[in-house]
C-alpha cells in the first residue's frame, strides 16, 4: 500500500508519521509537499504539526491548501484518509469531518499520555482492536476540544462514528479522565462511510515500545490495521 503523508509548511509531526508507517509490514509511506500530485497512493495522512503557524484558527490556511480537493475527490473514491491532531483539525476546517475543534477547556497546552476507548472496530483504521479496548496514546494540543450541535452529535452516535473516546484508567468516560473538556469525551471521529478518520491523539508516538508508556506500542493498532486486508485502498 502507498501512503502520501502531506507536509504542509509549519508540519512537525510529518516524519514521525512516515517512520510509524515505515516500520509497518505492506505500508510504503512517502512524504508529500501539500502542492504536489497525489496520484498513485492508496491512502492519505495528514499529520500533526502548526500548519502554516495555526494562523487565523488551527487548520484553517490549510484547509485551503491545493492538496485538500484532491484529498476530497479520493476520499469520495473511497481512499482512506486519516488526521491526526493538527490533520484532524485540517479535516474539520476543510467540511471533510464535522464540528469544531475548540481551545481546550483549561485555555493551556496538554500534553500527556491518555486512556482511550475504541468504540468502533469495524473501520479501516480501527479493525485490529476488538470494541470496547483501552488503549493508550499521548496527546499534544491547544485546541482539541471536540463541539457538534446537538443534531450532529446525535447522528455521530446513532450512525456509530464516534471512534475512540477518552476514559479513566478503568475505561469510563469521567470528567477526570478528559483531557480538553470534549464533548461526550470524544477523542475521534468518522465519515459516514468510514474512510476518512480524525482523531486528536497521537498514534505514531506509540509505535517503537521503548517510547511508550508500559512498553505497549497500541499506536500500532491504527497503522496495521489500515495496512490489513481491507484496510486501505479505492
Amino acid at each position: 500500500m502507498n501512503v502520501a503523508v502531506i507536509r504542509f509548511p509549519g508540519s512537525n509531526c510529518d516524519l514521525d508519521i512516515v517512520e510509524a508507517l515505515r516500520t509497518t509490514k505492506g505500508i510504503r509511506p512517502k512524504l508529500v509537499w501539500h502542492e504536489s500530485s497525489l496520484e498513485g497512493f492508496d491512502a492519505v495522512v495528514l499529520p500533526g504539526g502548526f500548519s502554516f503557524g495555526d494562523y487565523l484558527r488551527a487548520g484553517a490556511i490549510a484547509a485551503n491548501s491545493p492538496s485538500i480537493p484532491r484529498v476530497r475527490r479520493m476520499a469520495e473514491k473511497g481512499v482512506t484518509v486519516l488526521g491526526v491532531c493538527n490533520g484532524f483539525q485540517i479535516l474539520v476546517e476543510s467540511g471533510l469531518l464535522p464540528g469544531s475543534l475548540l481551545r481546550n477547556s483549561g485555555l493551556k497546552f496538554v500534553c500527556k499520555w491518555v486512556t482511550l476507548r475504541i468504540e468502533n472496530n469495524r473501520i479501516p483504521f480501527t479493525r485490529r482492536a476488538e470494541k470496547g479496548e483501552l488503549i493508550r496514546l499521548p496527546i499534544a494540543h491547544n485546541e482539541g476540544r471536540i463541539f457538534l450541535p446537538a443534531e450532529e452529535l446525535a447522528s455521530l452516535k446513532k450512525e456509530g462514528r464516534i471512534v475512540l473516546s477518552y476514559t479513566d484508567e478503568t475505561g469510563k468516560p469521567s470528567r477526570r479522565g478528559n483531557p480538553n473538556g470534549s464533548q461526550d469525551n470524544i477523542a475521534g471521529i468518522c465519515n459516514e462511510n468510514g474512510n476518512v478518520m480524525g482523531m486528536m491523539p497521537h498514534p505514531e508516538r506509540a509505535v517503537d515500545p521503548v517510547l511508550c508508556q508500559g512498553g505497549r506500542p497500541d499506536g500500532a493498532t491504527i497503522f496495521e490495521s489500515l495496512a490489513s486486508p481491507g484496510g486501505g485502498g479505492r
